[in-house]
């Protein structure tokens, strides 16, 4: 560690960027909520969380929606990874295709479509005449939250499902066991551990979820929404931070139960040998229901996306379905500068997101240095954290001298960089795992330096991950809203707070072209990925990431 000036100067530096830039503004956040508005010290705004009915109502609402969430989401993701990893349909790339299109989706463009078909001047609604029956509330957005969400169950319990050695189950069939409870005692079991993981990854996002709860909720408030309310229609800043706060402490509970207890408990059944195809678990009513399910859910997932794109083309959704390009036209005249900074941000905040993501995972997976674990731990903290505490901490922090970054683009492209960096971090580290480390030894022992052995040695080893890591960075910068909601300003504005604002004038022709036009971007970015990593490392590398 003495003679590394490398690693020392590195570590030392992502620690105190890590400082200033998240731990500094929860810290901020911490410290406002514990003062009045005088800003004296004061425990009224916790002491109101326990005296207001309505306050208490949001805090059970949200963690209410999350187990729901939650439960629907890792069922339908479990159906569709167990019916691509253990049947023989037919059509499997179009459910893979369906069962991640949702991730790389902007926030609003399935509540959107909802609203579109389901609302109060909907399609649906009013062809068939509906008058007693509201999509605002809990069904509307445990619809949204589930079609949105249940990919990530999907991804982790497919990766599971994918590891478990098929002789296992083989063995069950031969010695008698029923295909059903083969299921139930081989297949289930050693499925737990990406079940529960799953679970509480979706639960954690459902929480901090805030574009479905403001467009969706109702009466049904969530504290998302409600800290927002608060802190900018209110002016109650520090009610405002309280709420923010409580929305911490399930989100980090349930991620750090998902990191670093679940993940542990694993049913090891890789033998080393080779794996053989993996036998078919069902029978052909089963295979039948089971391809309804998927194929009916994929195609309702599949409608939401044609009928935003069908609001994209007409008048006025709603009151005048004339066929029309005005739209595209009020777009370019409201919206331009605003499409033109989500995408220059983005382009900025990627590469240092990714860069700064690949160096801790180097430093953390390759060498050994004082304080390594605290840094691994305290880098991929703002992943646990909701989009509205790093917006409202950003917002606390950076708006007064000695770094006043209020109302410029910088305080949005930082915001990127801590947000999406343990995306990097992730994608880097399960890279270098798989690297044997004697490649980078041979090189220090001939003399290489670790700076260069990191640039010429193993930087270019995981280029997959790295390209796979940017591009999903790019698509969170590009679809991001909880967060930079907040730190938005008069000079640099954000696509996803704009359509906000044209949903909330009920200019929903508008908000779908806005939502295509990030549609396009995002698949644009994929498409480049594709050509220079190709499409087999693309695949491999989503799993990682």
């Amino acid at each position: 560690m003495r003679k590394d000036k490398f690693v020392i100067f590195s570590s030392v530096v992502i620690l105190a960027l890590l400082v200033v830039f998240v731990g500094f503004p929860i810290f901020s956040t911490f410290k406002l909520s514990l003062s009045d508005s005088s800003g004296l010290f004061s425990l009224s705004s916790y002491q109101s969380l326990f005296e207001k009915p309505w306050l208490r109502k949001s805090f059970f609402n949200s963690l209410l929606l999350g187990s729901m969430t939650a439960s629907i989401s890792v069922l339908v993701g479990f159906v569709f990874a167990f019916v691509i990893a253990r049947t023989r349909v037919k059509g499997k790339p179009f459910l893979k295709f369906m069962a991640t299109l949702p991730i790389i989706s902007p926030p609003f463009m399935l509540s959107l479509s909802v609203i579109l078909l389901f609302g109060k001047s909907g399609f649906v609604t009013r062809l068939f005449g509906i008058e007693d029956f509201s999509i605002y509330g809990l069904p509307g957005l445990l619809l949204v939250q589930t079609i949105s969400l249940f990919p990530l169950a999907y991804l982790t319990i497919l990766g599971v499902l994918q590891g478990i050695e098929s002789s296992v189950e083989d063995a069950s069939l031969d010695l008698g066991a029923s295909r059903l409870r083969t299921f139930l005692l081989i297949t289930l079991p050693l499925s737990v551990p990406g079940i529960l993981s799953a679970w509480l990854l979706v639960f954690v996002t459902s929480l901090a979820d805030f574009a479905t709860p403001m467009l969706l909720s109702g009466k049904f408030d969530v504290l998302s929404v409600q800290a927002y309310l608060q802190f900018t229609g209110s002016g109650n800043l520090p009610l405002g931070a309280a709420l923010s706060n409580l929305l911490l402490i399930p989100c980090v509970t349930a991620y750090i139960l998902q990191k670093y207890y679940v993940q542990k408990k694993s049913y090891v059944t890789v033998t080393g040998k080779p794996q053989k195809a993996a036998r078919d678990l069902t029978s052909r009513p089963v295979r039948i229901i089971l391809s309804a399910f998927v194929f009916g859910a994929s195609l309702f997932t599949l409608a939401l996306y044609l009928t935003c794109l069908a609001g994209c083309f007409t008048k006025s959704w709603g009151i005048d379905y004339t066929w029309s390009l005005e739209n595209f036209a009020y777009v370019w005249q409201v919206g331009r500068q605003a499409i033109l900074d989500t995408l220059l941000i983005s382009i900025i905040a990627t590469p240092f997101a990714t860069m700064l993501g690949l160096l801790i995972a180097f430093l953390v997976i390759r060498k050994e240095f004082f304080g390594k674990r605290f840094l691994d731990v305290f880098a991929m903290f703002p992943f646990a954290l909701p989009g509205t505490a790093i917006g409202i901490g950003y917002v606390l922090a950076f708006n007064n001298h000695p770094i006043l970054l209020t109302g410029t683009a910088l305080i949005i492209v930082l915001a990127f960089v801590f947000r999406n960096m343990p995306v990097a971090i992730e994608s880097a580290k399960a890279s270098l795992i798989q690297i044997d480390k004697s490649i980078e030894e041979a090189a220090t022992n001939l003399g290489a330096s670790t700076h260069r052995v990191f640039w010429e040695i193993t930087l270019p080893m995981i280029k997959p991950a790295i390209f796979t890591g940017a591009a999903y960075i790019f698509v969170h910068c590009m679809t991001a809203v909880s967060a930079v909601i907040f730190i938005v300003s008069a000079n640099w504005n954000h696509m996803t707070v704009l359509t906000l604002n044209q949903t909330e004038m009920l200019r929903f022709s508008a908000a779908a072209v806005l939502c295509l036009i990030l549609i396009l971007i995002v698949l644009a970015a994929f498409g480049i990925l594709r050509l220079i990593i190709g499409k087999n490392a693309i695949a491999k590398e989503i799993v990682h990431t």
